[in-house]
């Protein structure tokens, strides 16, 4: 992992330190992940190679990434107190979010500085991987997956608790 790879892991784990704080969802609270969703992707989402099991390997981490992220989206409390809809991640929550993270960080590390290469290179020979660029998108996706599904499930539970007038509804 290069030096701007750290970064958007620190990033991803400062949104989960913002989402264990919670805080109103209002407009504002959509823009940083928007904008960090957006730039994530036009950064690494440049070459997507499908050849191969290379799309096999991208649609499984992204679904995976999916899973993560609505299960993020359904144990993060949401509540109305009138004055707006909050929404705050719980230790479940969260652990799910740095889990997915923690999983990317260590295949990373151990691929590049440990015997775990070896592993990789039969996985990816055997299952006809092309190449680097496909682990980089598969794991992009699964990051971007884990974001957006956890984004929309409170967003549309939000939706819901707005309505309702619910006050401290928990998921």
């Amino acid at each position: 992992m290069n030096t701007t790879e750290y970064c958007v892991q620190l990033v991803l784990i400062l949104l989960v330190v913002r989402q264990i704080k919670g805080g109103k969802l209002d407009a504002a609270s959509l823009v940083l992940p928007v904008v960090l969703i957006a730039a994530t992707a036009a950064y690494y989402l440049r070459q997507f190679p499908t050849a191969g099991g290379d799309l096999g390997l991208e649609l499984g981490l992204g679904a995976l990434g999916v899973l993560i992220g609505v299960l993020c989206g359904i144990t993060t409390r949401i509540w109305n107190t009138g004055q707006g809809v909050y929404a705050k991640a719980g230790v479940v929550a969260a652990a799910l979010w740095i889990g997915g993270i923690g999983t990317r960080i260590v295949f990373v590390l151990a691929e590049e500085h440990t015997g775990f290469s070896k592993t990789v290179e039969t996985f990816s020979r055997n299952q006809q991987i092309t190449g680097a660029q496909a682990w980089v998108v598969a794991f992009v996706l699964m990051a971007l997956g884990e974001a957006v599904a956890r984004l929309v499930t409170i967003r549309v539970r939000a939706r819901s608790v707005g309505r309702s007038g619910t006050v401290g509804l928990v998921a």
